[in-house]
């Protein structure tokens, strides 16, 4: 709600014509934009001269890769269609101009960067609690955390049923066969 009320009130203050709020909600930006059903949208929308800007609150909301950013807006400028975002830093980019555009590939090329550097701090600090000997990632079916909370526990009547499963499935038994008969 907060980001189409931005949204709304950008284009009010610009005299832009707000034709739609495209939304992919429950949706990764990390995924590339053509491929997701909002993406499509608006890919239509600017093939089909509907449109002759792109808006939204942060470049996130759209692009996490630098290459599916840039690609994409390269497709845009050609259908004079430009990208404006609200909220960079307190500032926002409108890529109708020269200047818009440089500052829009130096934002997906650091930003990117950025990323890169949050998925290697967050592998290394992975790889440094298993050497320690600590649990990483979700607690199995089948197992609880002890009442320090640092060790696995079996919990019985869940490794009951983890019995049951493996003996069906040593007799034979499709997983949907299985799911059924518990």
């Amino acid at each position: 709600d907060s980001q189409r009320a931005t949204i709304q009130d950008y284009c009010r203050l610009k005299r832009m014509e707000l034709v739609e709020i495209v939304a992919d909600e429950g949706v990764s930006a990390g995924k590339d934009l053509a491929t997701r059903v909002g993406g499509k949208r608006i890919a239509e929308f600017a093939s089909k001269g509907k449109v002759d800007a792109v808006v939204t609150c942060k470049l996130d909301r759209l692009f996490r890769d630098a290459a599916d950013c840039l690609a994409l807006t390269k497709v845009w400028d050609k259908q004079r269609v430009s990208l404006h975002l609200i909220d960079v830093g307190g500032e926002s980019i409108d890529t109708s101009s020269p200047t818009g555009r440089l500052f829009l590939t130096m934002l997906v090329a650091f930003a990117e960067l950025e990323r890169a550097m949050i998925r290697e701090r967050t592998r290394s600090a992975m790889r440094y609690k298993k050497s320690q000997g600590k649990r990483v990632g979700e607690i199995p079916f089948g197992f609880s955390l002890d009442q320090d909370g640092v060790n696995l526990v079996q919990v019985d009547c869940e490794q009951s049923v983890i019995a049951t499963i493996r003996d069906l499935r040593g007799r034979g038994l499709s997983l949907r066969a299985i799911a059924s008969e518990i």
